[in-house]
């Protein structure tokens, strides 16, 4: 086996929560009047800071961006009590990453730590992950390489392998220069592994 570690993305490529945030921000915009299509939502706010997604949306809905950051905080904290309430996480995924012990396996996320944490916790995966790197630990997010540099460095790996969704996480392991793999549905995600484990 050519690799000697596992890198993987959170949102979108171990959980499909991409939804869950589309519909919290949906919740955000409605007192106002205002929506945005899932379309707009999944070519403009997935894979980016959560301040650049703002100034997207914000432009989107035709808001100003004090008025939509303002209402941030209430969108965090309804996001995370749904993801607490029901993780929207692939029960083979989840077997998968209790199973697995080949490889050392990282996490690297745009989210900050507070956020993605406690969906691990309830998901019993916390200890699972060798090294993890959130938004708030590093200078530069995705798509700079910085992040995948972080968590190889602390898992001492040479050679990982990635598993991403988003563009932006996906220019940020290739500029790495690590081998990655789009994650087009978080179900998906045991299957990839296997084949690219396997060697087919």
């Amino acid at each position: 086996m050519a690799y000697d570690a596992i890198l993987f993305d959170f949102d979108g490529t171990l959980v499909d929560s991409e939804p869950v945030h589309y519909e919290c921000w949906q919740g955000v915009l409605e007192p106002f009047g205002l929506s945005m299509s899932w379309d707009e939502y999944c070519a403009n706010c997935i894979g980016i800071s959560d301040r650049a997604m703002v100034e997207r949306m914000a432009r989107i809905a035709g808001m100003d961006f004090e008025t939509l950051y303002a209402l941030y905080p209430k969108k965090k904290q309804m996001l995370q009590e749904r993801l607490i309430a029901d993780p929207p996480m692939d029960e083979r995924v989840r077997d998968w990453l209790l199973d697995f012990d080949r490889l050392p396996m990282g996490l690297v996320s745009s989210s900050y730590r507070s956020e993605v944490e406690p969906v691990l916790k309830v998901l019993g995966l916390k200890g699972r992950f060798k090294a993890a790197v959130y938004g708030d630990e590093v200078k530069k997010l995705k798509p700079h390489p910085e992040p995948y540099w972080t968590a190889a460095g602390l898992l001492k790996a040479q050679e990982p392998l990635v598993f991403e969704d988003s563009d932006a996480g996906i220019l940020s392991a290739s500029a790495a220069g690590f081998v990655v793999i789009r994650v087009l549905d978080p179900q998906d995600l045991p299957d990839l592994l296997q084949h690219v484990l396997d060697g087919r």
